[in-house]
């Protein structure tokens, strides 16, 4: 989605989140009709490549998710982009817990999760880790650089386009390619030496 029809999304977004937070509630019920489908689309984005029977489902993903940023109204969403960052670090703080518990009750290695979209070598893009591990890299990726940590919060969970990355990191298109880039091959070399260990 780019250009006016982006712009209208939007706008429209922006609106509802802005009668929301005035307390108009019938908005709050269009924003969740006009939210859902991106909800989803992070969803089924984050859990694309699990195994079929991942014991944690799309909807329930989204569900969960939703019931978090209902609670967090007051957190002053300012437009879509604002929204799907959030939604992103919600689900992604989801998953882990999930992984987290599973792991616990399991102890058969957890949860784990494609790095289609983040791996550089093509002979590794079907390659899979934990879940936790993944936070964990990523966590020390945002200390190191809190934006390179960002955009890899919003490309590959939230699924958003160096466009959108762009836009919502007030950033120029190519700027995020570059960092986009750097961030992939720290985070496959840090994930290959979280493996070795």
């Amino acid at each position: 989605m780019t250009g006016p029809r982006l712009a209208g999304v939007n706008a429209q977004f922006t609106q509802l989140l802005s009668d929301w937070r005035r307390g108009d509630t019938s908005a709050r019920d269009r924003l969740i009709e006009a939210a859902y489908p991106e909800l989803r689309r992070i969803a089924n984005r984050q859990l694309a490549g699990e195994r079929r029977n991942h014991t944690l489902q799309p909807t329930a993903l989204v569900n969960e998710a939703w019931m978090r940023l209902n609670g967090a109204a007051a957190l002053d969403l300012a437009d879509r982009t604002h929204f799907v960052r959030i939604a992103a670090k919600l689900m992604r703080e989801i998953l882990v817990d999930h992984a987290r518990r599973f792991n616990a009750a399991k102890r058969d290695g957890g949860e784990r999760v494609a790095l289609t979209n983040l791996m550089i070598a093509d002979e590794r893009a079907d390659a899979q880790v934990d879940v936790v591990g993944l936070d964990a890299v990523l966590a020390q990726l945002e200390q190191i650089d809190p934006d390179k940590g960002r955009i890899v919060e919003l490309r590959y969970f939230g699924g958003l386009t160096i466009e959108e990355t762009a836009d919502a990191m007030a950033m120029s298109p190519a700027t995020v390619k570059r960092h986009w880039l750097a961030a992939r091959i720290w985070l496959f070399d840090a994930l290959s030496a979280q493996h070795a260990r």
